[in-house]
């Protein structure tokens, strides 16, 4: 089980992108023909807002909770270990806690469902005098 206080021990985005990433492919099964049932919850439940409220605030609105990764645009609450629709039909409190909560941006969180680290944002490129001049 992945958490959140293991997560932020991880000094980089890189790292906490890694231990987050899931190794399903395309067309693996998830919710089928009952992702209605999580749609119900992320906009229905006030629990749901409440508790994704409260993500938002504790990760700064930080992609990955990662200090200098802002989030342009939606923030995805995105749980660390994904949850099943008996999960949902349950109310397992797994969906509502913060341990198993993170926030990152709609290309990042499509990045650790599909393995492409291409969408994560880059880390900044520390420019020095001359480091574009072409005869140096």
């Amino acid at each position: 089980m992945k958490r959140y206080s293991e997560l932020i021990l991880l000094p980089t985005f890189k790292e906490r992108f890694e231990y987050l990433k899931i190794t399903s492919a395309v067309g693996d099964p998830t919710f089928g023909g009952s992702r209605w049932l999580n749609q119900v919850l992320y906009r229905n439940s006030e629990e749901w807002k409440s508790i994704r409220r409260r993500a938002i605030i504790r990760d700064e609105a930080n992609d990955l909770a990662t200090e200098g990764y802002s989030i342009e645009g939606k923030i995805i609450v995105h749980h660390l270990n994904p949850i099943t629709k008996e999960q949902i039909l349950n109310r397992d409190p797994c969906i509502f806690s913060m341990e198993n909560l993170i926030c990152c941006s709609f290309r990042t969180h499509n990045a650790i469902h599909f393995g492409d680290e291409k969408q994560c944002p880059q880390e900044p490129i520390i420019r020095t005098p001359n480091d574009t001049c072409p005869w140096r």
